[in-house]
């Protein structure tokens, strides 16, 4: 039976294949040679006088960065490549071969050209990617998920026509046979789905961008996001490690994302001292006297011992007593100071929550916590604003008869002999 082919028919009609010379040599060598002139001059066309013209145009139009992407993503070679070969599918009849074999080779020549054009397409999407990628949008949002999709959309449409070429038949046959399998499609794309749904969710609602600092300890990773692609996102580590987690994760589990903290402008100091509790006790009158040449805690002096005299003016006679009445601990009075200092920091947020504040008693001390912002979120800056309150707040402790609670080492054994 007779093959349907439109390419033969085609090239049934080329006036060459007319005006072939009788002996068997010649007309392959005609063949050869008039196949070769169309693939040098069409080659030359594609990879100098278009690429050149695209270039112009694009750089004309100010699209100098996408005239730069496409030729480093060598989108104008593969172009050249492909032009080239579906001439020679075109023009197949000139040798001297049986139609059956012509047309064979027609469709090889066809697909492969298919591939190099698919290749060029492949290529424009990476270039639009790096484009993008440069831009002061991507750090909020990122394409590479949807271009990485559209990448495997267009080769599965180059894959089907591809076959459906080589095999002579319609892509629509391949299709409906692939309805028969959408089962096993689902179990192959099970990642590829679960993936472009998670990726989807994420960029719509904001949850994640490259450059956050996350944490997800269950996958081990403590660091900032540096790329986010369909299948993986890759976290940069404090220890210059990169881990890799499924996409599909970031959605379905729990992760602590830093950027608000960034946003807000205010990094939270939330450390705790330990005082000795063998060295918490009432004030004395001239211990009371002495703390007053402190400016941060003149004010708390003055409120507080009008509201203890208050206080014990309402006992009455049981005021005698020193055990009925209210007094002043140095433990109080060091939380006022404490909260007064931050009061009077420059770098700490005023306008966030602040609080000094006594923890449960435990057996290495009373934890005292400080809590409160920073106004530099850098990291660096936000230890130097911590320790310079740290340093402050433990050096003062002796004014108010505190000591750190500490265990006790080697050298305190040796000296209790």
């Amino acid at each position: 039976m007779q093959e349907d082919n439109t390419l033969i028919q085609w090239v049934d009609s080329n006036w060459l294949s007319s005006n072939m010379p009788d002996a068997l040599w010649a007309q392959v060598a005609l063949g050869l040679l008039v196949l070769a002139v169309l693939v040098i001059v069409t080659g030359w066309i594609m990879s100098s006088v278009l690429a050149t013209v695209a270039r112009r145009m694009l750089s004309a139009i100010g699209h100098d960065d996408w005239s730069k992407a496409l030729g480093r993503r060598r989108v104008f070679r593969h172009l050249s490549y492909a032009v080239p070969l579906l001439v020679i599918m075109g023009n197949i009849g000139v040798l001297p071969i049986d139609e059956k074999y012509a047309g064979m080779l027609a469709r090889i020549f066809l697909s492969a050209g298919m591939v190099f054009f698919f290749l060029a397409i492949n290529g424009a999407l990476t270039a639009w990617q790096d484009i993008y990628a440069s831009s002061a949008r991507a750090q909020t949002r990122s394409i590479k998920g949807y271009l990485e999709l559209a990448k495997i959309v267009f080769w599965a449409i180059c894959i089907i026509l591809i076959i459906s070429i080589l095999v002579n038949r319609s892509p629509l046959l391949m299709l409906s046979g692939l309805g028969a399998l959408s089962a096993v499609l689902l179990l192959v794309f099970k990642d590829t789905l679960l993936s472009l749904v998670a990726s989807t969710q994420m960029t719509s609602n904001d949850m994640l961008r490259i450059g956050d600092w996350i944490e997800m300890p269950q996958a081990g990773a403590d660091g900032f996001v540096i790329d986010m692609a369909l299948h993986t996102v890759k976290v940069q580590n404090w220890d210059k490690t990169v881990t890799t987690i499924p996409t599909y994760k970031l959605f379905s589990e729990s992760y602590r994302n830093w950027r608000y903290m960034f946003e807000s402008g205010g990094r939270r100091i939330k450390r705790t001292l330990r005082i000795d509790a063998s060295t918490v006790r009432f004030l004395r009158e001239d211990e009371i006297l002495a703390l007053r040449r402190f400016a941060l805690l003149r004010d708390y002096l003055d409120e507080k011992q009008g509201e203890l005299e208050q206080s014990n003016r309402a006992l009455g006679p049981l005021a005698d007593l020193e055990v009925n009445r209210r007094r002043l601990t140095n433990l109080g009075t060091f939380r006022a100071y404490g909260l007064a200092y931050l009061q009077q920091q420059p770098e700490v947020r005023q306008d966030m929550m602040m609080l000094v504040r006594m923890m449960e008693p435990e057996s290495q001390g009373i934890p005292i916590e400080v809590y409160c912002f920073a106004n530099n979120t850098a990291w660096v800056e936000y230890e130097r604003i911590q320790g310079n309150i740290f340093d402050h707040l433990v050096a003062i402790l002796p004014e108010m008869s505190l000591r750190l609670y500490q265990a006790p080492a080697g050298s305190d054994f040796a000296n209790m002999r």
